[in-house]
């Protein structure tokens, strides 16, 4: 496959894509997701939001290849996806650092696995490492740093296989809100700079305004798209500023309406 889509082919793109699992304790089935359809261009950050259990994480499953659509298609870069491919990395809420193994050893696991020179293993692992703002904590342990420290190790680790499409399953969510500003901060600048295309789940609504160059509203379960509304306020570079943007709190009232808040609902 690939690592860059031809001119005008989507990096991601759903058509008609179905999703159903067995039912617990029965013969029958669950439709998770149906006639989920979309497509994203390369460079592009792009929202999901929606209700809890709606198909959203599953969704990223199925652009990752760790499951299969039930019906329709997934493709990247203009392929379609059978299984895991290395142009697709995956951030979830959880870092999963492994525990034995230093910082710097988690950043350039991916490229073990691909069977890269350790000292060009090392070199990408430093740069990274600066990139993320933790020079000089590549021999330490993950038990050693903060939650938003593995975080920021955990997207050097992401970012270290140079994938094209990252999917991000609210990635920073577990985390303080001014970490979570700054890590924001750090993933635009590392969009920008680097041309990646982006699908990220969350449930932050002032998130996903300050993240996104479009949002995509999912329905209840079964989930499917019902409502993709453009982001039309300038610097997405630079998602501090947007979010003191005025148009921020419409965009967040339109985004509650859709998913049927009222006032007594917690939004971040």
């Amino acid at each position: 496959m690939s690592a860059v889509p031809a001119a005008g082919t989507p990096a991601i793109e759903f058509i008609g894509v179905d999703k159903r699992f067995p039912a617990r304790g029965t013969s029958g089935e669950v439709l998770a997701a149906t006639n989920v359809t979309f497509a994203i261009q390369p460079g592009e950050v792009v929202s999901i939001i929606g209700p809890s259990g709606c198909g959203k994480s599953t969704l990223l499953n199925m652009g990752s290849g760790l499951a299969r659509p039930s019906a329709g298609t997934v493709k990247v870069g203009g392929h379609e996806v059978s299984g895991p491919n290395r142009h697709v990395a995956f951030m979830l809420q959880k870092d999963l650092l492994m525990p034995w193994r230093t910082i710097a050893e988690n950043v350039e696991f991916g490229l073990e696995l691909r069977g890269v020179k350790k000292a060009d293993r090392k070199a990408t692992s430093e740069r990274l490492l600066d990139q993320c703002h933790l020079t000089g904590f590549g021999g330490h342990y993950p038990h050693q740093l903060s939650g938003g420290m593995r975080q920021r190790a955990a997207m050097a680790r992401t970012l270290a296989v140079d994938p094209q499409v990252l999917l991000m399953d609210e990635p920073f969510s577990a985390l303080d809100a001014q970490t979570k500003m700054i890590l924001q901060q750090d993933l635009a600048r590392t969009v920008k700079e680097h041309g990646k295309t982006v699908l990220f789940i969350t449930h932050d609504l002032v998130e996903a305004v300050a993240l996104s160059d479009r949002i995509l509203v999912m329905s209840e379960r079964p989930g499917t798209i019902i409502e993709q509304i453009p982001v039309d306020i300038p610097g997405r570079d630079n998602p501090m500023q947007r979010r003191k943007h005025e148009r921020v709190g419409g965009y967040v009232g339109q985004l509650m309406d859709l998913l049927k808040l009222d006032a007594n609902t917690e939004v971040h």
